[in-house]
């Protein structure tokens, strides 16, 4: 299910801080300078670009997108799927589970059905499943990095910016009818490293790093269920059990 928290937030909150400024007597067309914002965006996703690494920075050019338009892992339309395949596997044993793979839109779960309709020891099997899962937790971890360093970068190199334009201003005190565009344009910078830090950076850090935690949440559940199925575990157990580690909310939803 796809959820719009993220880019209704953000340009929300944009929006708001366009609406005030406005009624301060403000024009949105003055915050849009063109060399504070090449310098703080430009500056603060270059120097978050140098603290990892190339396959980093790719990384995040999909996350941004994830983030704002991704969809949201929910965990309990996962548990009736796991305890379907428990009731096959017990009546007509684990051979059968192949056939209703086909209608399942989990890779992960396939995944690990299909190993275990292999035959894959139990030990080996639950290895080869939480290894994907660390792999998953690595991969999102990057990610959100990226965005919390831009969150920190930010404000300081709109500071930057600000103390570059003052010395300009300084060199131009001769003309006084200048100084105070200079000067309200010199502040820019510092408005947007700390308007990008905490309006867009910051908050697509936190959804990356809640997003992954609902989905490594679905994927741990995954390989319990998979599990009790090659235990051979009666479907109501696993039910019971699968629901046991739902979030709380899901849980209530699942009790209605």
């Amino acid at each position: 299910m796809k959820d719009f928290a993220s880019s209704i937030g953000i340009g929300g909150a944009l929006g708001v801080i366009m609406l005030a400024n406005i009624l301060e007597g403000g024009s949105p067309a003055s915050l849009f300078l063109m060399p504070p914002l090449l310098l703080v965006f430009g500056g603060t996703l270059l120097v978050s670009v140098a603290g990892g690494t190339m396959a980093d920075a790719k990384n995040a050019v999909t996350s941004v997108r994830t983030a704002l338009f991704g969809k949201v892992a929910t965990s309990a339309d996962v548990v009736p799927v796991v305890v379907g395949l428990s009731d096959a596997a017990r009546r007509e044993g684990m051979l059968a589970l192949e056939s209703r793979l086909e209608g399942i839109d989990d890779p992960f779960l396939v995944k690990g059905v299909t190993l275990a309709v292999d035959g894959i020891d139990p030990e080996e099997l639950r290895d080869i499943m939480e290894a994907e899962l660390h792999a998953k937790r690595s991969t999102d971890k990057h990610a959100a990095k990226f965005f919390t360093d831009a969150g920190g970068y930010a404000p300081t190199i709109g500071i930057v910016g600000t103390v570059m334009s003052l010395v300009h201003v300084l060199e131009n005190l001769a003309k006084p009818d200048e100084l105070g565009h200079m000067i309200a344009a010199a502040f820019l910078a510092t408005l947007w490293g700390v308007l990008s830090a905490n309006v867009l950076w910051l908050p697509i850090a936190a959804r990356l790093k809640r997003l992954s935690e609902l989905e490594c949440t679905r994927m741990e559940i995954v390989i319990e269920g998979v599990a009790a199925i090659q235990a051979g575990a009666n479907p109501r157990v696993v039910a019971q059990k699968l629901r046991s580690l739902l979030p709380a909310g899901e849980q209530v939803d699942e009790a209605a």
